[in-house]
């Protein structure tokens, strides 16, 4: 684990859980919220991205929380009574829930949490290159579609539409998607 601190949700109704893991993720390498009302988490993680939300099963609670909190970038973890732990894990794998059984030994709880944050630390670089690709393809559509308008208005061959933009671009010291803009909103 690095030096960075790593945000922690902890949804559980059993206060004795809460402590425990409270103690066991400690400042100032966790930053640890508790909250014992699930609705009340759903509105936290609706508003705040944790690295780590760790959900206590709860009588079934706890699952239908956790596949909701799916939709984040958290790691999940799910407390799992041992007698449920394969039925629930089976339920909650495709949602990329991670699923430990409770009670639980100190030692395990730890590899469980470096997991979970070595999963953040992946999650995180997928998510910023999904964001760049997301950016190129926005990119390259607006200079495809200045480019129609440039052929369509101009007259010109989709490589001179393609050389015009640049040259626009590289002469007035602009990037090809503000001359692509400027030409959509001439030509559009």
């Amino acid at each position: 684990m690095t030096d960075e601190s790593h945000s922690v949700l902890v949804v559980s109704k059993d206060p004795k859980l809460s402590s425990t893991v409270s103690v066991m993720l400690m400042p100032p390498l966790f930053e640890t919220d508790v909250m014992s009302d699930f609705n009340e988490a759903r509105r936290r993680v609706s508003e705040r991205v944790y690295n780590i939300i760790l959900v206590d099963y709860a009588e079934g609670v706890g699952v239908d929380f956790a596949i909701d909190a799916s939709e984040s970038l958290s790691t999940i973890l799910l407390l799992t009574p041992p007698q449920l732990f394969e039925e629930v894990s089976y339920r909650v794998e495709a949602y990329g829930i991670i699923t430990m059984p409770n009670p639980f030994d100190q030692f395990y709880f730890y590899n469980m949490i470096k997991a979970a944050i070595a999963v953040q630390y992946k999650v995180q670089v997928l998510s910023s290159k999904a964001t760049q690709l997301k950016v190129k393809m926005e990119e390259i559509r607006l200079v495809n579609r200045a480019k129609m308008l440039l052929m369509q208005n101009m007259s010109m061959t989709e490589q001179e539409a393609h050389r015009y933009i640049e040259k626009e671009a590289m002469d007035r010291g602009m990037r090809k998607t503000a001359i692509a803009e400027e030409i959509i909103r001439r030509y559009g």
